[in-house]
């Protein structure tokens, strides 16, 4: 028996219409998992992510577009998930973005509380909302995304954005001692350089070569590759692994 499959199980994915957070949607589809992806604005992935997951149209899909760091949106993504599903096993808390990159001393009030309520905040509102439903079953497993930048630092710009990563580390941390004891083990996996459309649009190529010269494994990562750590994480392959953050860098940085 593989100790990674999620046959029965239901997950509930953010951010999962694009990038790592639909690979981690396929994967947990490819191990038996219902998958609830939420969204925040790519109609045409979302579609298309619900496709690879359920090509035959037998209801192990859901889509919930919302934006997470308004009041009451995390409330009603889990709700419609366990509405169509009627249970939440699985959390995963990978929405989240670097927004613009912005030195401190020229960084507006709002880009701060943008990007701390896009990382941190939406990560909080659905773990809340998701307990509410797995503490009185005793059971669930939560995968926050944090990010190499919350040991690291980040790059250029990015100070806030890697602040907003480590108080993730934090939350995750004191979350998983808080809920432990009740059957709900929580950790989280921290990128590192992905070939993603983030770093597409926030690094430039010779910024990225440069940061290559620095892994030992001498590439890029992949989406795919930080989704299998994400699925070893939710699965009972991971039954006594609580309150840790895996790292997934080619060997760029240790903690």
């Amino acid at each position: 028996m593989n100790a990674c499959r999620l046959d029965g199980k239901v997950a509930l994915v953010t951010g999962g219409a694009s990038g790592i957070g639909r690979a981690v949607s396929l994967a947990l589809a490819a191990a038996g998992a219902r998958v609830a992806v939420h969204y925040f604005s790519s109609d045409a992935g979302a579609q298309e992510v619900a496709r690879a997951i359920d090509p035959d149209g037998s209801g192990r899909a859901l889509l919930v577009k919302a934006d997470l760091a308004v009041s009451g949106e995390a409330d009603r993504v889990v709700a419609k998930t366990i509405e169509a599903f009627d249970g939440l096993d699985v959390l995963v808390n990978n929405a989240g973005h670097l927004v613009q990159r912005c030195a401190v001393a020229e960084m507006p009030d709002a880009l701060f509380h943008t990007i701390m309520n896009v990382n941190l905040t939406s990560t909080f509102l659905m773990c809340r909302a998701a307990l509410r439903h797995m503490l009185p079953k005793n059971s669930g497993s939560i995968v926050n995304m944090s990010s190499a930048a919350a040991f690291a630092g980040g790059g250029n710009g990015a100070s806030i954005y890697a602040a907003s990563k480590a108080a993730i580390v934090g939350f995750t941390r004191a979350l998983s001692k808080e809920v432990g004891g009740k059957g709900i083990r929580v950790n989280a996996v921290a990128p590192g350089q992905i070939a993603t459309q983030f770093h597409d649009r926030f690094s430039t190529p010779e910024g990225r070569a440069n940061t290559i010269k620095t892994i030992p494994l001498g590439r890029e990562g992949s989406a795919e590759e930080v989704a299998q750590v994400v699925l070893f994480l939710a699965s009972p392959a991971a039954s006594f692994v609580n309150g840790e953050v895996s790292g997934v860098n080619g060997g760029m940085w240790f903690h």
